[in-house]
């Protein structure tokens, strides 16, 4: 976009673009997202920043009206395969504030310098900045969701001390800790956290997203491949709520999503063993649900085919899930053989009971975490019901988990990782795709084989919402042609 067509975007207030790109008025030192309902600046006021640290970085204060470190997370870094791209997906986990830049450099496979260079010359903010801003933004949502005193907010936030909390506060928001606190939204607000929580130790998030939601079909694919043990989804269509465990850096937690659609947002609710882990918990459950995805762009690109437009029309807003752990994604994923997916989830459940970590507080049927890679890898898998080949790639992948070999997460090179994977027994062309458009969240995998008369070409960069699409309509099966399962372990979408 150019400056002139951003700043269209922000006359007429389109919310398309929020996360996109910030707007700052010079007039006013503060920061928007572009559908902010404020007046409109004059144009000559107004600077363009491409996340909201570089907005902050160049002296400007968080808008207390529109709240723009709430909007959805830009689609672009799922898309982009660079190092910018899976730099930002590993800020975004809390890679920065676990393992400081060094650690996020060693990962991306560059130094540190280089990192620090790229990011601040595309973005207008190095890695620090930018994970500055997403601790601000934590900090924020627990000061006003929880009655948690400052001090532990500032460090379950990722501060590493109290000067530094309070200084970021005011320099991003214009206000102390506490009067932020007192300055919360209503229960009916459009932007910021839910209201505060009246259960100890529940923690209420909005999460955000843009345009047009179809969560009937993403709780529909999360009910149908639901794991006992660590999964379940309760209540009516419409009315749902998935709940399930999560593995996370500092500890164990419980994720609560409810199906229902509010203002550009879903309601969700965690319960964390480590308050540190909020920010790595939120960005996960966006993987999950594909939160950051751009509909608007999907649907301009796939409705101008004449295959995909009639089913884009009836299903707006339908999403590529992804998964809060890569590793058992793709452990799920080589259950599936040619098996339907009433019977992956009773291998998966058998798994689960068998060698998943036993939470130390169940709740309800929620009891287990799924199993580490290492402890599968020199398990015996011996009375779960799994064919040899299914045993022999299970114990070959989960080896290659535990020792690196393979690696899957959030800022791995996604051509790098499905080379690996189809080096693995077991693992062939589809199942390799599936992972890489499920567990590396790639948003352009094409899995089976299209109508002759479609180019999927055009399709790109968004060939897993057309695979999703095509799904749905049961226009292309989901395992691909039989003729294509070479490798006895390839068939269903079982994860």
């Amino acid at each position: 976009m150019s400056e002139d067509s951003r700043y269209e975007a922000v006359r007429s207030r389109d919310a398309r673009f929020d996360g996109a790109f910030f707007f700052a008025v010079s007039t006013t030192g503060i920061y928007c997202r572009p559908s902010c309902p404020a007046t409109t600046p004059r144009r000559r006021n107004v600077t363009f920043f491409p996340t909201a640290a570089a907005a902050q970085g160049s002296g400007f204060r968080a808008c207390r009206r529109c709240r723009p470190d709430a909007v959805p997370g830009s689609a672009e870094w799922n898309a982009r395969a660079d190092v910018v791209g899976r730099a930002m997906r590993l800020i975004g986990d809390g890679v920065v504030d676990r393992e400081g830049v060094a650690g996020l450099a060693s990962r991306l496979g560059y130094s540190a310098r280089q990192v620090q260079r790229q990011l601040t010359a595309e973005l207008g903010a190095g890695p620090t900045a930018l994970a500055r801003a997403q601790r601000a933004h934590t900090a924020r949502v627990l000061l006003q969701t929880t009655g948690l005193p400052v001090a532990e907010i500032a460090f379950a936030a990722g501060f590493a001390s109290i000067r530094q909390f309070n200084d970021t506060v005011k320099e991003i928001y214009a206000l102390t800790p506490s009067a932020l606190r007192a300055n919360r939204p209503g229960p009916g607000a459009r932007t910021g956290p839910a209201a505060p929580s009246a259960i100890p130790g529940v923690l209420p998030l909005r999460l955000a997203f843009r345009g047009p939601y179809a969560a009937r079909q993403v709780f529909d694919h999360l009910e149908r491949r639901a794991l006992a043990g660590i999964e379940e989804v309760t209540g009516e269509p419409g009315r749902r709520t998935y709940r399930r465990t999560l593995r996370l850096p500092d500890g164990a937690g419980i994720a609560e999503v409810d199906e229902a659609v509010g203002d550009g947002w879903l309601d969700c609710r965690l319960h964390l063993a480590e308050l540190r882990d909020l920010t790595t918990a939120a960005q996960r459950l966006r993987r999950l649900f594909d939160l950051d995805a751009d509909p608007y762009a999907v649907g301009e690109r796939l409705g101008a085919d004449p295959v995909l437009a009639p089913l884009v029309a009836a299903r707006p807003g339908l999403r590529s899930p992804g998964t809060v752990d890569p590793d058992e994604l793709a452990m799920r994923a080589v259950l599936g053989g040619r098996a339907g997916t009433a019977a992956v989830r009773d291998l998966g459940a058998r798994l689960v009971a068998a060698y998943g970590e036993p939470l130390d507080r169940p709740a309800g049927t929620l009891t287990h975490l799924f199993p580490r890679a290492a402890e599968l890898a020199r398990a015996p898998l011996t009375g779960l019901g799994l064919s040899p080949s299914q045993t022999a790639a299970l114990r070959a992948l989960a080896t290659a988990l535990a020792t690196g070999e393979v690696a899957l997460d959030a800022g791995t090179d996604r051509d790098r990782a499905e080379r690996a994977l189809r080096g693995l027994p077991g693992i062939g062309p589809w199942t390799a795709g599936y992972v890489r458009m499920r567990a590396l969240g790639d948003p352009d995998v094409l899995l089976g084989e299209p109508a002759p008369d479609s180019d999927p070409a055009v399709w790109s960069p968004w060939r897993s919402y057309a695979t999703h699409y095509l799904w749905a309509a049961g226009d292309l099966e989901p395992a691909g042609p039989q003729q294509h399962r070479k490798n006895p372990t390839e068939g269903h979408d079982p994860a």
